[in-house]
């Protein structure tokens, strides 16, 4: 493998997707054929106690391909970008030291942009300055913000509509700690080196097949005992009101658990949610033009095929 001590970019093969497109089950095939280790980047796969729920590789793949970034912290810790990225990075350079090709598997893709682009070197979220911008938008009428944003960092305030009161708080609160604009800091982060060469390829199964597969899992993890992971995780003291607790799979069972849901409502809702879910993912994958994307795992031989090139070319 080509080093970073050797004065190049470590290789690192990106398989990405949405839930339930079989990007596990590929990437193990493929980690077995290039003498590769995957890196898991799902940031539910983090938390330990939680496997059924986030479908994590069984025991027995682990053992056929060692896996990482899995089983981190408790799920009543906070765990974020810049935490997976800096094990991240130190996990790659581990893996490639020991002659194998690092793969980076899973449908986060903050994660997967945060490790392949870098994290814009911004501040964190200052909760007292954005109830304050929250208030004065409420005082003063819809607009203001947008209004101030024009003022302040007018590229950044073309580029959005004076709606999205998310993004123009966050540029607000940017500049408010920094003395930056947030428009500058995303120009100056576009053009910083890539750490590695990448190759990225997607899961794109056409949208009949993915819900198919979505329903058919839900069907198995609740078959696997879904219910009772959560049941011990509430044993275990961990509140449910944790983010963890509250994501796809967890917070149904929960309102199945406080009676809210009946079981056939839980796994319904399971389902509708995880297709949501996945369309949301494509879209953000979407932007992303240096992915090739494959509809299926029928295509393995095309994916083999791209790998060997890309070795071989770089």
């Amino acid at each position: 493998m080509t080093r970073i001590g050797d004065g190049e970019r470590i290789f690192l093969i990106v398989i990405c997707g949405p839930t339930a497109s079989g990007k596990t089950s590929l990437a193990i095939d493929l980690a077995e054929s290039f003498a590769a280790e995957i890196i898991s980047a799902d940031s539910r796969q983090v938390y330990r106690g939680m496997d059924i729920g986030t479908a994590k590789a069984t025991g027995e793949e682990r053992l056929r391909v060692p896996h990482h970034l899995i089983d981190m912290v408790d799920p009543d810790r906070n765990f974020t970008a810049a935490d997976f990225v800096g094990i991240a990075r130190k996990t790659i350079v581990e893996i490639d030291a020991r002659g194998h090709l690092p793969m980076l598997v899973g449908g986060t893709g903050l994660y997967i942009r945060a490790l392949t682009e870098g994290l814009l070197p911004a501040p964190g979220a200052d909760k007292e300055l954005r109830d304050r911008l929250l208030a004065r938008e409420s005082m003063e009428g819809e607009g203001t913000l947008h209004r101030h944003l024009k003022e302040i960092d007018p590229v950044l305030a073309a580029r959005l509509h004076p709606r999205d009161r998310i993004r123009i708080i966050r540029a607000i609160e940017v500049f408010s700690l920094t003395g930056r604009r947030l428009s500058e800091l995303q120009e100056a982060h576009a053009f910083a080196e890539h750490p590695y060469r990448v190759l990225s390829l997607g899961l794109a199964p056409h949208r009949d097949d993915l819900y198919h597969a979505i329903d058919i899992r839900v069907e198995a993890m609740m078959a696997a005992g879904l219910l009772d992971e959560v049941r011990a995780l509430l044993a275990r003291g961990y509140s449910s009101h944790l983010k963890a607790m509250r994501t796809i799979g967890y917070r149904e069972c929960l309102q199945h658990l406080e009676g809210k849901l009946s079981l056939d409502e839980t796994v319904a809702h399971i389902q509708q949610a995880s297709r949501r879910y996945a369309k949301r993912q494509l879209t953000w994958f979407r932007k992303d033009k240096s992915i090739i994307w494959v509809d299926s795992l029928r295509e393995s031989d095309k994916i083999q095929a791209l790998i060997d090139n890309f070795i071989v070319q770089h």
